[in-house]
């Protein structure tokens, strides 16, 4: 389809992998995280892979002015809003998602796409961030998608913001919903039998929940961190069989799988890193579906004229936003 697009944010890359995979062309990508900029280098070529601490808004505006892009896509670190965090936005890197709004504003891409945990849609951040949008005169689409109905063998809910310029809001809504799978995608609907198990141990954050899983079920949200079968784990009734000698955690290589990255991706980096790294990654087939659905949206347009490509001007006026001290 040829639209151009920069990933900022790119972490392992799912978000650029996934655009790619739909026909998009990806002319860039960013992240100021040295294991993720390693990962990603050693996987996805083609392009610069540009080192940014982007929540420098005016630094990051002027070297994207060198690029010719029509969609700008980028997945703002999300710990602070993350269930799996101390869901605390005054940490800071809430503040990321109002770099990139700004960054968005600037920058005027025809579309833009962002990614985070659910639990974003309802921060003060988001809402800030939301306005910025509306503000620069995007049209938003705002969903929580569950990854296992879009192609991925993972309950995985993530909130996805489609923006248009000078666009209607919620147009892509339709679409998501023509495109979804009317049942989740389990394991064993992804890998078969191949991975020679029928049920695993996934650590639980507290043993008031459960800690194995049957691979006739999507895998569970998977995180930053692997751990083996610890000696106490006391079983929980939810456990889809008790445990027992044989029982074993998925491994890295099985878990970057189920998050959709291909096989032959290299898992370079330290363990803890390349773990952080897969479980904070968009899923590519996540991703792909996403870019799919936004590929049907633009062909609509053009097929009635009203899809005008534009040429990205950056402005470096701060936002109001950008001269608080604090977002949250």
């Amino acid at each position: 389809m040829g639209e151009k697009v920069i990933d900022l944010f790119c972490g392992g890359g799912g978000l650029s992998l996934g655009f790619a995979n739909a026909g998009y062309d990806i002319v860039a990508a960013a992240d100021n995280w040295a294991p993720a900029l390693e990962f990603y280098k050693a996987n996805i070529h083609g392009h610069p892979l540009i080192e940014m601490d982007l929540s420098k808004t005016n630094e990051t505006v002027s070297k994207l002015s060198k690029y010719d892009f029509d969609i700008i896509v980028g997945g703002p670190p999300c710990q602070d809003f993350s269930s799996a965090g101390k869901r605390d936005e005054s940490l800071g890197r809430a503040n990321l998602t109002i770099s990139f709004a700004n960054i968005i504003a600037r920058t005027t891409p025809h579309y833009f796409v962002m990614e985070n945990v659910a639990r974003a849609a309802k921060s003060r951040t988001f809402a800030q961030a939301k306005e910025i949008f509306e503000k620069a005169g995007y049209g938003l689409s705002i969903a929580v998608l569950d990854a296992s109905l879009c192609g991925v063998p993972q309950k995985r809910k993530r909130l996805f913001v489609v923006g248009e310029k000078n666009a209607s809001h919620d147009l892509m809504l339709p679409i998501y919903r023509k495109n979804q799978a009317t049942s989740p995608m389990t394991i064993r609907d992804f890998f078969g039998n191949s991975l020679g198990i029928n049920h695993y141990y996934r650590h639980p954050r507290s043993y008031k929940r459960r800690g194995i899983f049957s691979i006739d079920e999507p895998s569970p949200t998977i995180r930053g961190v692997n751990r083996p079968v610890p000696q106490g784990y006391p079983g929980h009734p939810g456990d889809s069989v008790p445990l027992h000698p044989d029982l074993r955690p998925l491994t890295t290589k099985e878990r970057s799988l189920i998050q959709t990255f291909p096989p032959e991706f290299e898992l370079v980096g330290t363990k803890s890193a390349v773990e952080q790294i897969i479980g904070n990654a968009v899923p590519v087939k996540l991703a792909e579906f996403v870019a799919k659905c936004l590929a049907e949206h633009i062909k609509e347009n053009k097929t009635k004229g009203t899809y005008q490509p534009m040429v990205s001007t950056p402005m470096f006026q701060p936002t109001m936003f950008e001269q608080r001290a604090k977002y949250a």
